[in-house]
């Protein structure tokens, strides 16, 4: 069956460039009307401007889709919401977000500055949570709606510089845990893209050939199926190079310990066993992982 986007609207942010632009390009290719959004930033998150999202509006005209550029910083929710509010106007309805906004300001925790944290977590972390907040009540009006966040393998196994870049994709998978709950009930699904692509946080990072190999444009499907009408809820999709997996949480099986070992040396003596990870599995809600410890300790 066909992935189609026919009368749909989606807003994709950070689409001057890089992963944004793929994702913006494919989804108006397949009958989306895209709201190309993009500040215009250095890959720190200064400066700014509004070629980028322009030329990429453009593209997409000539290609004889629909599309309009808008420059708001996903970092200021009031921009946002204006934002948001005239995508409303000139179409109607918003039925698609991509949070793919993102700066870089790498450096050891040691040498990072408080100002460096800030401004990563605000456009990774609160960029997505002002733009996923703004679009909320559109789609549960709606009836419909369907948000992808980007996380990273910085944020799920961690990475030497980049602690304030890997706390905040590491929120954003907090972020799509609980609004796919609260979405639930009016089929707004929320999912993760965790890419590996070749763009301008990642250049001079691997050679050349590893980019060519790495193109933004093979890591579009997975976002274009996880915004798609039959799109799963709460999954991480890990996607390069035409490459795809699957990522989750997991948790082992509670070992419960006799009331004469609940004492760190009654952990230590336990660990292999409460680290046995044959046992591990993910669970759907808090709510399940809370009920497995009460069945255990309380019997209930």
């Amino acid at each position: 069956m066909s992935i189609r986007f026919d009368g749909k609207v989606a807003i994709v942010t950070g689409a001057g460039a890089g992963l944004g632009r793929a994702h913006a390009l494919a989804f108006a290719a397949r009958g989306a009307t895209v709201v190309v959004n993009d500040f215009g930033g250095a890959r720190d998150g200064t400066g700014g401007s509004s070629q980028a999202a322009l030329a990429v509006v453009e593209e997409i005209r000539q290609a004889g889709g629909t599309a309009i550029a808008d420059g708001a910083n996903v970092a200021d929710y009031e921009q946002v919401q204006a934002m948001v509010k005239r995508a409303v106007t000139e179409f109607g309805r918003v039925d698609i977000l991509v949070n793919n906004a993102g700066i870089l300001r790498d450096k050891s925790f040691a040498k990072l500055e408080m100002s460096d944290i800030e401004a990563v977590l605000d456009v990774h972390l609160m960029g997505s949570i002002n733009c996923s907040k703004a679009v909320w009540e559109i789609m549960r009006e709606q009836g419909y709606g369907r948000i992808v966040m980007t996380t990273s393998s910085s944020g799920m196994y961690g990475n030497f510089g980049q602690s304030n870049y890997g706390a905040a994709k590491m929120g954003v998978i907090g972020l799509m845990n609980a609004l796919t709950t609260e979405g639930r009930k009016n089929d707004i699904r929320v999912n993760t893209i965790a890419p590996v692509a070749a763009t301008r946080m990642t250049e001079g990072i691997l050679p050349e050939a590893m980019l060519a190999r790495i193109q933004p444009e093979r890591v579009t499907p997975a976002v274009l199926f996880l915004a798609s009408e039959n799109a799963p809820s709460k999954t991480i999709i890990a996607a390069g190079g035409g490459a795809f997996a699957a990522a989750t949480v997991v948790e082992t099986a509670p070992v419960l310990l006799p009331d004469e070992a609940v004492t760190p040396e009654g952990v230590a003596a336990r660990f292999s066993d409460i680290a046995n990870w044959e046992t591990a599995r993910p669970y759907e809600e808090s709510g399940h992982q809370v009920q497995t410890f009460l069945k255990l300790v309380c019997g209930m």
